[in-house]
């Protein structure tokens, strides 16, 4: 077990800086709403301005009238697109508005300050109709989905839970809620587009560039080899940018209609309600169990809300199929579809909220019963995945626990809440575990040998800022025994192989399988070659598909094990973490500095989640109020902590030819939970709803006196 692995003298595991780093910070990388095409325009959106009903007329009269506006598309008159699959993209399409914020008319201009002013000079006529936006459970229009989240059953039900907890010695009925979440990722969504005849360029900040290629082509009725999508450089996405997102379909209608190379860069303003938001979850617990602390029985009924544009479920009772043994489970969800922008995938979907209620229901099962919580979790270890009955490929959850608790000095804590004090400071210390699938899906490389003794890789990955491009580079340099300098790595380019997108933790074993397969192949072909290379070369390629897709009797996931210690004051309410860890079982780690930044960063998303971030749904306008970074909180340097993150050493040959498991996400699933674990044990009050800010805190230590 340690904190690095590999050394420097190796390839994969090795410590490599980022290969992107020196253009980011000197501005030599161009991001999507950089490319100066000659004749570049620029274009606006016009937000609908109620939250249900029809446009009646647009009067672009006055938008036209000003000097460099080229057009304003509406519903009337912008190019007609195919039927969508997903049907956020169905934009200017037709005079419905399905909620606030809905693109209703697109100004393009020659440059970014006069398209602006022509969207605001746009005046749209409508019809209002009455709307609903408030989630509420037990809503007379809520449903059992069949599926939730990445294909998940809605339901699963095993055992008779009802009764099993109706019997059970020790019970615990408690009801977490989360707010809705957006992602406000550095860099807007932006895109620039480019028509050729029949063919178009898109440069899109998504974080996958052959998704993007494919859902263009299918809505202009393209062959996809007409479509080039180029993803170089990613500002962040955290899911919002997981799929084609509106900026991308309005750059090309708005290229295609004026003959113009066109950049829309959504201003921040507009992303709460065009680009996705994690859905709020009302989550009820149930547990129940021996007083020795073993469960008889867990129940986790979710409510959540998607839109009435496209069906989105927040699959959060699905970490419950995963994380304890009971031989009674129900896992459910129930979902109403409102006139609210359509919810998305934030960064680990299902698992971030659902994890902070079971993980904070664990934790006041612990504490009814007088068990430690690390105890307790130990006590509930399951040998086989309780939702499907598989075996693990590994889990190494315990290992994770008790090596954070050491590291943590955990056995040093007094478990009586509100003990320790430091003037008007309350300070306590919390745990939780986490957990997230680990997964691969098809996609193709191609690796060339050329005679100057250099290697050049070929993948459609995106880098959404994780460092793929040096990741990729060490997969390689170890699969073909090569000096890791004498790697290139292509990427961003949908005219490459094509690949699986940045997100749920999939992108390096999806990626890095190919590139290993490919790569020891052309090793194979270089040993038995005899004399010089030709001049182009020797290239090999590798499909995973049938191999990464294909399905295994094991369960597949990654743990791990976060513990906080806060500091509370009982005079403002203020809640400062003064240290967060956590102890991670990730298969093999590729880049022991970018798996780092990696852990850590999902910290501070979960730190922020915990602490500061939260949307609202106006119930009378149906809109999100929070809409910039001045009212939307994320942490800033002053709110981040000491935060440590370490590994423990995982060999697990089940998952791919590199032995990894994604490290994007887990590093947020538990963080929230361990926080406010870490706020009972400071101030003797559970609370039940995120964020914890100060109004919440102070009201709850006023009530207790």
């Amino acid at each position: 077990m340690t904190g690095t692995t590999g050394t420097a003298g190796t390839a994969l595991g090795a410590p490599a800086e980022r290969r992107e780093g020196r253009q980011k910070v000197t501005g030599a990388a161009r991001y999507a709403a950089e490319y100066t095409l000659p004749g570049r325009a620029h274009a606006w959106p016009v937000p609908a301005a109620i939250a249900h009903g029809r446009v009646t007329s647009v009067d672009t009269s006055e938008a036209l009238a000003l000097p460099g506006v080229l057009a304003v598309l509406t519903p009337g008159d912008a190019p007609r697109l195919a039927e969508p699959e997903d049907h956020t993209l169905a934009l200017l399409q037709n005079p419905r508005v399905p909620h606030r914020g809905w693109c209703v008319a697109l100004a393009v201009a020659e440059t970014l300050e006069t398209a602006r002013a022509a969207a605001r000079a746009v005046r749209v006529h409508y019809a209002p109709e009455p709307h609903d936006v408030t989630l509420v459970p037990g809503h007379p229009d809520a449903y059992e989905p069949e599926e939730v989240g990445g294909g998940y059953p809605g339901r699963l039900e095993q055992g008779d839970p009802a009764a099993a907890y109706a019997a059970a010695e020790v019970r615990l009925d408690v009801t977490y809620r989360v707010p809705p979440l957006h992602n406000h990722p550095m860099e807007p969504h932006a895109s620039t587009a480019h028509w050729d005849g029949d063919r178009l360029t898109v440069y899109t900040s998504s974080q996958g560039g052959s998704t993007v290629r494919s859902v263009l082509a299918g809505l202009f009725e393209l062959p996809e080899d007409h479509v080039t999508a180029v993803t170089e450089h990613v500002g962040g996405g955290f899911g919002s940018k997981g799929t084609p997102r509106p900026d991308v379909v309005l750059a090309a209608l708005a290229a295609r209609h004026t003959g113009r190379p066109v950049t829309v860069a959504y201003p921040r303003r507009y992303l709460p309600t065009t680009v996705g938001h994690r859905a709020p979850t009302v989550q009820r617990l149930r547990l129940g169990a021996h007083p020795d602390g073993r469960l008889t029985a867990l129940l986790h009924e979710v409510a959540t809300h998607t839109s009435r544009v496209r069906e989105f479920v927040e699959q959060a009772a699905v970490p419950s199929r995963v994380m304890y043994a009971t031989p009674a489970l129900l896992s459910t969800h129930r979902v109403t579809a409102l006139d609210i922008p359509s919810p998305s995938w934030m960064r680990a979907p299902g698992e971030a909220p659902g994890m902070y209620a079971l993980e904070s229901a664990v934790d006041e099962l612990a504490d009814a019963l007088g068990i430690d919580p690390v105890e307790l979790r130990v006590r509930n270890e399951p040998d086989r995945e309780p939702g499907s009955g598989k075996p693990f490929s590994s889990r190494s959850l315990l290992a994770c626990l008790r090596e954070g608790a050491r590291r943590f000095d955990w056995a040093g804590r007094d478990p009586r809440p509100r003990t320790r004090r430091e003037g008007p400071w309350l300070t306590g210390t919390g745990v939780a575990a986490a957990t997230y699938p680990a997964a691969a899906q098809p996609s193709a490389a191609a690796a060339r040998a050329l005679p100057d003794g250099t290697f050049t890789i070929r993948i459609n990955a995106t880098d959404i800022g994780t460092g793929a491009r040096t990741v990729l580079a060490q997969i390689a340099a170890d699969a073909l025994g090569a000096p890791l300098d004498r790697v290139r790595v292509e990427i961003g380019h949908s005219d490459l192989p094509p690949a699986w997108l940045a997100g749920g933790s999939m992108g390096t074993a999806s990626w890095g399988w190919p590139v290993h397969d490919a790569c020891a192949e052309l090793a194979s072909r270089l040993a038995a070659h005899p004399g010089p290379l030709p001049p182009e070369g020797i290239e090999t390629r590798a499909d995973t598909t049938g191999k990464a897709d294909a399905d295994s009797p094991y369960a597949k996931h990654a743990f791990g094990a976060h513990f906080a210690e806060v500091a509370v004051d009982t005079v403002t309410g203020e809640i400062r973490v003064r240290r967060l860890l956590g102890v991670y079982a990730a298969g093999r780690i590729l880049n022991a500095r970018t798996a780092r930044s990696q852990f850590t960063g999902g910290m501070v998303m979960g730190l922020g989640m915990a602490l500061t971030e939260h949307s609202t749904l106006d119930p009378a306008f149906g809109d999100f109020p929070e809409a910039d970074l001045a009212s939307y909180h994320v942490p800033v340097h002053a709110d981040v902590p000491a935060i440590e993150a370490h590994w423990i050493e995982e060999d697990d040959p089940h998952l791919n030819p590199m032995g990894s498991k994604g490290i994007g996400e887990i590093g947020i699933v538990g963080t929230a939970a361990a926080v406010g674990n870490a706020v009972h044990h400071a101030t003797g009050i559970r609370f039940r709803e995120l964020p914890l800010t100060p109004d919440r805190i102070l009201s709850g230590l006023l009530s207790e006196g």
